[in-house]
């Protein structure tokens, strides 16, 4: 399949969604890039920053008084907040996109009222554009949601798993395993 095909493809399929469909799309690109990016932060990044966290502990003499206590708390916190980040900026835009699909549904059902408004008459034929540009962002709006929620999901149980493990890690009077 050639490019110019995929392109004229993309462009009827908008066009048939309506204006709408454009900003669910952008929103769904958006939205991956953000989940790409905290996969490629756990996959590239993390270990470093769980090892720098390690040396640091492992550096202290003290790792049983309050102070000890303290920084070992920091540390972990520090590193689950490097964990959380965009995490909620997903979540915000996985709940956005089936509200821009309901958008959609209410901007296309109201080019059907107009239609009828303007014929006169409920004829189907001339109708269906609208219904369709009814349904079209309904249904984007939808599969980008589902999609970025399933890996919202996982994102959030790899960060809870990693910053676990590393505090399993930091325990108070232990060394740092590696």
């Amino acid at each position: 399949m050639d490019f110019q095909a995929v392109t004229t493809g993309l462009q009827e399929f908008l066009e048939r969604g309506g204006p709408v469909l454009v900003v669910i799309m952008i929103t769904t690109f958006v939205m991956w890039a953000f989940i790409l990016e905290r996969f490629a932060y756990f996959y590239f990044a993390f270990g470093g920053q769980e090892n720098a966290a390690l040396r640091e502990w492992s550096a202290r003499t003290d790792r049983k008084s309050w102070y000890a206590h303290a920084i070992r708390d920091q540390l972990i916190s520090e590193v689950k907040q490097r964990c959380d980040q965009n995490v909620e900026l997903v979540k915000t835009l996985v709940a956005v996109a089936p509200l821009f699909g309901l958008l959609g549904t209410v901007t296309g059902m109201v080019s059907v009222f107009d239609v009828m408004a303007i014929s006169g008459s409920s004829d189907a034929q001339a109708m269906s554009a609208g219904v369709s540009r009814a349904t079209i962002p309904t249904m984007a709006g939808m599969v980008a949601s589902l999609s970025g929620l399933i890996f919202a999901t996982q994102i959030e149980i790899l960060a809870k798993r990693r910053v676990a493990r590393l505090a399993d890690k930091l325990e108070i009077g232990e060394g740092a395993q590696s």
